[in-house]
């Protein structure tokens, strides 16, 4: 298992070696920095930290200037743990870069979703409306609370409420292309979040 923290620049499109036009999401990846090790001992799981997106010291807490002094380097805006990677490969301080995955590969890649705000049933969790003729009275509304039990709304009931802003993977997403030069990882498709959302890519669980 590998991986690497990025950023969503956007969407494009590129041509394959056979003139096929692919849509592609940019994501600049690395480099980050291992700001820690964690290892079976002390942690009781193997992982090792990762930070990307250096951060002003004015707007970090002493823990985090502290906590990356460790590894020689500055506060780091987005700060992910990634496992099942092999220890002896990593140390403290060393810098990941984009060339970590070549075109060809299928990685895992998981965002913030763009948020919506409060949404109703419809938009949310995709129910039917009511009658729009009229005289019917109920046109968006949740459907029935529960005739059972009077008093209180079953758990699990579909309602109104914030919709968006949750963590989200895209699984087996092809690798098209790697600049490593710039650190930049054209990937196939669209991967969760807005321009300039911070993302984690992984190799991909799936074979």
């Amino acid at each position: 298992m590998k991986g690497i923290l990025g950023k969503k620049l956007g969407m494009t499109q590129v041509f394959t070696a056979e003139g096929n036009v692919v849509p592609v999401t940019v994501i600049e990846a690395g480099p980050c920095v291992v700001l820690q090790k964690k290892d079976q001992e002390n942690d009781g799981y193997e992982a090792v930290q990762l930070g990307f997106s250096d951060k002003k010291e004015q707007r970090s807490i002493k823990p985090e200037i502290g906590h990356a002094k460790k590894a020689g380097a500055t506060p780091k805006r987005y700060v992910r743990e990634i496992r099942g990677i092999n220890l002896p490969d990593y140390e403290v301080g060393q810098q990941v870069k984009a060339d970590l995955f070549a075109a060809g590969e299928f990685v895992d890649v998981t965002g913030i979703s763009k948020g919506k705000g409060f949404a109703g049933v419809i938009k949310r969790w995709g129910q039917s409306t009511g009658p729009m003729s009229h005289g019917s009275r109920y046109h968006r509304g949740p459907g029935s609370m529960g005739s059972i039990q009077a008093n209180r709304v079953p758990k699990g009931k579909r309602l109104p409420g914030h919709m968006g802003t949750e963590t989200v993977t895209i699984q087996k997403l092809e690798v098209i292309r790697v600049d490593a030069e710039r650190n930049v990882i054209l990937v196939k498709g669209s991967i969760p979040g807005p321009k300039n959302g911070f993302v984690k890519v992984k190799q991909t669980v799936k074979n």
